[in-house]
């Protein structure tokens, strides 16, 4: 075969990957909707998509059905369901970025040790200042994950093994163990702390209003944009630092970014809905097998499939125990744990 028509061939197949990623992207998208009209509809209460319009954009007048359904449809399912979305997309890229950062395919966001430190800094200021509501509490929540996270990000840029990825993550499971064994003290020795860890702790999406929603997408579009610049460079660094740094990359700069726009990532997410485990190690996984190792392609399926599986997951909560409901971190948790096995126990295998 000539050298011309080899060159054909691979511009034909990188086209072709290129339009099945776009397309996947669209695809994605159209679920996405279609999750979130259903998360409107579905709950205690089931509504027709008449009804959701209605509740929507319909006025109220004088009628307490039609009332009662705008209230519905407007203070609960439309928060939550944007709170899914949100998170979900936060998650789902942190969850990338951390694997692609660490090079560890088992990674997730609480390996910064993010959730643990919005856990401490809500019991904590629940029994030192009393806080119960989601919007007062909210903010220290950020704060303790972000603090966290810089420490995390401190202990293992210093000492021998600096830069290291298993520095990281050794850092990480650290201040994770440490903080977690504080936020059981503080918790038990204050009822309204262990209360209030016992709600949080579960992942939830229910009872948060816009005015957390509002500053938390702020954190989170800050975190994607810091995310998108590295993508390029992040790809680099997966070839290896010295390779990285012979093509220009500024290696600690780059891992700093990263760092950063986890911790606004994550922070951000774990502040507004408590700790959901396992959705960015899930999403990654599902989105490397689709996309290959293109961070640039990778990190926009993360987030796409983070948010529709938070919001899948939200959906079967309501479902399972009508007309309760399972949190929607449980239901991640319940399918993420075999996942996280069949990771390990695939990893085994190959390796046998």
């Amino acid at each position: 075969m000539s050298t011309t028509a080899v060159e054909r061939l691979a511009r034909k197949t990188t086209t072709d990957v290129r339009s099945r990623r776009v397309t996947g992207l669209f695809a994605l998208v159209l679920v996405l909707l279609v999750a979130a009209v259903v998360s409107l509809a579905v709950g205690a209460r089931a509504l027709s998509p008449a009804e959701v319009w209605q509740g929507l954009w319909g006025p109220p007048g004088s009628d307490p059905r039609l009332t009662e359904i705008g209230l519905i449809v407007q203070t609960v399912r439309v928060p939550r369901t944007v709170l899914a979305v949100v998170a979900g997309i936060a998650l789902g890229v942190g969850g990338a970025l951390i694997q692609g950062y660490t090079r560890n395919p088992i990674a997730d966001t609480g390996l910064l040790g993010v959730n643990s430190g919005a856990s401490f800094a809500v019991v904590t200021v629940i029994a030192v200042f009393g806080f119960v509501d989601p919007f007062q509490y909210v903010w220290f929540a950020f704060l303790g994950a972000a603090v966290s996270g810089v420490v995390v990000f401190a202990l293992a840029s210093v000492g021998r093994g600096a830069g290291n990825p298993l520095t990281l993550a050794l850092a990480g499971q650290g201040v994770t163990v440490f903080l977690a064994a504080m936020t059981t003290a503080v918790a038990l020795s204050d009822k309204a702390s262990l209360n209030a860890l016992r709600f949080w702790n579960a992942g939830s999406v229910v009872g948060v209003g816009f005015e957390v929603i509002r500053p938390v997408t702020v954190f989170v579009g800050a975190g994607l944009l810091l995310a998108l610049t590295t993508l390029p460079a992040l790809n680099l660094l997966n070839l290896g630092e010295d390779v990285a740094r012979g093509l220009g990359v500024n290696v600690t700069l780059i891992r700093t970014v990263g760092i950063l726009a986890i911790t606004l990532l994550a922070g951000a997410a774990t502040a507004a809905c408590g700790p959901i485990a396992f959705l960015g190690l899930m999403v990654a996984h599902v989105a490397r097998y689709l996309t290959g190792p293109d961070h640039r392609w990778l990190v926009p399926y993360a987030g796409l499939l983070g948010a529709v599986i938070l919001l899948l997951c939200d959906i079967v909560g309501r479902l399972l125990v009508r007309p309760g409901e399972l949190d929607a971190g449980v239901v991640v948790a319940l399918l993420g744990a075999p996942f996280f096995a069949f990771l390990v126990w695939r990893g085994k295998f190959r390796s046998a």
